[in-house]
This record gives structure tokens, sequence and C-alpha cells, in this order.
């Protein structure tokens, strides 16, 4: 990066339309995936540790709770891969020069949408078609 400083989010999203995805905004969106990417394999290596350290727990309702969080634990990672996946994803279409786009009208995503959702790959207006078509059609 050359020592440039970040925008921060309030700056990103005061900018102008004008300014869509320049170097500043995809510095900033590409800065924000890493750290999310960093996190999610933080989580994935402590869910490792975690299922590691098994202890004998003679008591069945003490084992059932036990069992239950490791469950629990093992469908949270693999949301987290999930995401994970997608954040890699996201990180790969800043270097192809797509992020920011919509994958199906190629329209802009939009700053305030990928500040809630960085590894947004459809526009809100795609995004609900889709939606309802799943709800019509139950795909």
């Amino acid at each position: 990066m050359g020592g440039k400083k970040l925008l921060t989010a309030e700056e990103i999203l005061q900018m102008s339309d004008d300014d869509y995805m320049d170097e500043r905004q995809l510095a900033f969106f590409r800065q924000r995936l890493l750290d999310m990417e960093a996190e999610l394999r933080a989580n994935a290596g402590q869910t490792t540790v975690n299922l590691r350290e098994t202890n004998v727990v003679p008591d069945p309702a003490d084992r059932a709770t036990i069992e239950e969080e490791h469950a629990l634990e093992l469908r949270t990672r693999d949301r987290e891969r999930k995401l994970l996946k997608k954040v890699q994803a996201a990180l790969q279409r800043i270097e192809n020069g797509d992020y920011g786009y919509c994958e199906e009208t190629g329209d802009p995503i939009g700053v305030a949408r990928l500040m809630a959702r960085p590894t947004a790959t459809l526009s809100l207006e795609a995004q609900q078609r889709r939606e309802l078509k799943q709800k019509m059609y139950g795909d």
C-alpha cells in the first residue's frame, strides 16, 4: 500500500458516485475482507483446540451438554467456512476488477450495501428478485 492511510467507513460513505470502486475504496474493502479472513481462520483454529480438549465426564447430563456445545460450535464453524469461501471469492473479484458490481446486471452494488455485506455479489434489487423466485418456486 505504500503507507497510504485507509479511509474510514464514514469517509467512504461520503464519497461521490464518481469515485465508486476507485483505488481508495478498493483498498478499504480489501482490508475489511482480509480482516474478516484472519478472524475466520483464527476461529477455526480455536475450534480445533476446543474439540481436542475432550474431558471424560461421568455424568450423562454434563456429557450431553458438552456434546451439544460441540455440535453448536461445529455448525457455527461450518457457516464460517462457507463465509470464508465468499470472502476469498470477494478478494479475487477485487483482483479481477469485478468487485462492487452485480454479477447479474453489472450495476454497482453500492457502498452502503457492501459496508453491511462486503461479500455481496448482487445488487439489492437482484438479490430481492432472487429471493422472491426462491419463495415462489421453493428453489
